[in-house]
């Protein structure tokens, strides 16, 4: 082979490498570019290409507004009253339904809700649950903005989020970070199965919106990690994942309150020790370590040391899914328990009471 054929050959050889590499930075800048979204990827006046979040706050940012209680001075009633900042929440629908924290709105006479387009509305409440920290507001007026919901894709650890809320009555601002963990329960009531992030939640935050990249809203903004009376500030902040947030707010509109069955137990998780000393065949199923006296439980002969292994015919794997089937039941319905007491199954009908729900 010659010199010339010899340059010919790798000049061939380089170009085609050359090609392949383009081709290659091309399929990948188009799939990253899937991957990341278009709405991640802005095009500035000098023609760069820069990751930004501002589709995504577009989006849902309007939706979110700033709740205030309106205060009456009562030694001048008849001056104008002043607006306090209580925290934030999110228009759900056309019709102004606002979902927001209970807590936020508690102690407010009167709320005023005031929109990022400038607008303020008198607000009603109709209505609230304690046990989950949620509460509907209303108001009345044209073309509101509304934030997109995804309740089809469930938030994973590591998904970017945002945090949409009116901090210490600063006007509206955005924090932005990461979901660091979900289903963090035992926090409040039980009912509830956070989502953590470390996306900024300070006061004023409560009932804002977290968002995903796109703009959908995937939780509602509740509470920063404390430790005694030093306060937030250590990247450990909550939010009601949207699919929880959502049912009870149908709830809120149709009843005023979310109404749960209860049963009148405590239990716990059966352990090995526990499964042999009470000769059970596996670790499924709850122990009964007490048993209100005057609630239904008690009227159905149940007993501590007993362990409940199916409820209304389905099997009962753990605490968190007795509970919560419990919860959902209708009160006053007949319910058909599979027990194990002293080794032996037996089956105890049950008539399902009202959870009554204290307000603290």
């Amino acid at each position: 082979m010659t010199i010339k054929d010899t340059l010919l050959y790798l000049g061939k050889a380089t170009l085609f490498g050359l090609i392949m590499a383009a081709m290659f930075l091309l399929v990948t800048r188009y799939f990253d570019n899937q991957s990341l979204g278009n709405s991640l990827l802005q095009t500035r006046a000098n023609n760069t290409v820069e990751l930004s979040f501002a589709k995504a706050v577009r989006r849902a940012a309007p939706a979110v507004v700033n709740i205030y209680s309106l205060s009456i001075d009562q030694n001048r009633p008849l001056n104008s009253g002043s607006l306090q900042g209580l925290g934030s929440g999110v228009i759900m629908s056309k019709e102004g339904y606002i979902l927001t924290n209970y807590h936020v709105i508690k102690k407010a006479d009167e709320i005023v809700v005031a929109l990022q387009d400038g607008r303020k509305f008198t607000s009603e409440v109709v209505g609230f649950d304690p046990e989950t920290d949620l509460s509907v507001l209303k108001i009345e007026g044209d073309n509101l903005p509304i934030v997109p919901v995804n309740l089809d894709s469930p938030p994973q650890v590591g998904d970017v989020v945002l945090a949409i809320g009116n901090p210490y009555n600063l006007g509206q601002t955005i924090t932005q970070g990461i979901i660091s963990a979900t289903g963090r329960n035992g926090l409040s009531s039980g009912y509830l199965d956070f989502l953590q992030t470390d996306a900024a939640i300070n006061a004023g935050n409560s009932g804002g919106a977290l968002i995903d990249t796109n703009g959908s809203l995937i939780g509602i903004n509740t509470a920063a990690f404390q430790v005694g009376e030093e306060g937030g500030g250590h990247g450990i902040n909550f939010a009601i994942p949207i699919k929880l947030a959502h049912s009870i707010m149908g709830k809120l509109i149709k009843n005023g309150r979310v109404i749960r069955g209860a049963l009148g137990i405590s239990g716990e998780p059966i352990n090995p020790v526990v499964a042999q000393i009470l000769n059970l065949p596996d670790l499924k199923g709850v122990l009964v370590t007490g048993v209100d006296p005057n609630g239904p439980a008690a009227r159905a002969l149940l007993m501590p040391r007993d362990v409940i292994i199916k409820y209304d015919g389905e099997d009962v794997p753990g605490v968190e899914m007795l509970m919560d089937r419990i919860a959902e039941t209708t009160p006053g319905k007949k319910v058909l328990m599979t027990v194990i007491r002293q080794g032996k199954q037996q089956e105890l009908p049950v008539i399902i009471d009202e959870k009554v729900v204290v307000d603290n």
